[in-house]
């Protein structure tokens, strides 16, 4: 009995070592990327801050912080801001180093294209935040500047509050954008199907204005730059579901064959002979 319960247990030490040692090399890689990010820290707040320096007039842009230590930390966030996107491929990769040899040879096959097409996903909803959201957001709300009342009214953003903004509409499209993702392995898992989704379109919709709602500034403007990518995302997920459940249904229905044939072919031979091995 205890040989039984030593042998239980030393597969699962030796998994918990090797999750140790992968969490690890983890930790190693963004601390070497938070170091060289650290190093870089303006550099990157140059590239982060471009946004808003073409949305105000020339020469007239302007940062402050009301904290002594606010631009400090503000260098820490963008750096550790920095740091996860530089090692999130070596995080992935030994993420997938884990859990790939616990899974069949057709599981892998089908978790590959999800493993290409979250980073895509992602830097195509980061870079729509980046280059077209945030410049046209920012310049509607800098048009609120000028003299209301009799007084002047003007901006000046704090350097905290804006890389907070700034973070908040990368991370928001990036992650909104990895919607296909979500849905297609909840499709391939067999928990929701198209025509469920189809069925549910309404509430989808409803569902996308709520998230484009809270995960963005609260301005029309940024919601509906979020909310119709959204919209685009799903009725395109719901197309590629139609294809795939058309190629699984085919495959299915091969396989069927296949078996069925085997199955007669194996009751018109004589007893005690083997059919030949298929091709």
């Amino acid at each position: 009995m205890i040989s039984d319960i030593d042998e239980t247990q030393a597969p699962l030490l030796d998994h918990l070592l090797e999750l140790r040692t992968r969490l690890l090399r983890c930790v190693y890689a963004l601390i070497v990327a938070f170091a060289v990010c650290f190093y870089f820290a303006d550099d990157i707040f140059a590239i982060l801050a471009r946004p808003l320096v073409v949305a105000f007039p020339p020469g007239q842009g302007k940062l402050i912080y009301t904290k002594l230590y606010e631009a400090f930390f503000v260098e820490l966030k963008v750096s550790m801001f920095a740091a996860f996107f530089i090692s999130f491929p070596v995080i992935a990769n030994q993420l997938w180093a884990f859990v790939a040899p616990g899974l069949y040879a057709r599981e892998k096959k089908a978790f590959l294209p999800f493993l290409f097409a979250t980073p895509i996903l992602f830097t195509m909803g980061a870079s729509l935040a980046y280059f077209i959201v945030m410049p046209t957001a920012f310049k509607w709300f800098l048009g609120f500047e000028g003299n209301k009342g009799g007084l002047q009214l003007e901006a000046l953003p704090g350097t905290g509050d804006y890389l907070s903004l700034v973070m908040q509409f990368i991370l928001a499209f990036g992650i909104s954008f990895l919607l296909p993702v979500l849905l297609m392995l909840l499709n391939r898992a067999g928990i929701v199907s198209r025509e469920q989704l189809v069925k549910a379109r309404r509430y989808a919709i409803v569902v996308i204005f709520a998230v484009a709602t809270v995960a963005t500034p609260p301005d029309v403007v940024s919601q509906l730059m979020l909310a119709i990518p959204l919209l685009i995302l799903f009725e395109g997920t719901l197309l590629i579901m139609r294809f795939t459940e058309r190629a699984d249904a085919k495959r299915r229905a091969e396989e069927a064959a296949e078996e069925a044939a085997a199955e007669a072919q194996a009751r018109l031979l004589p007893a005690g002979e083997q059919p030949p091995l298929l091709p």
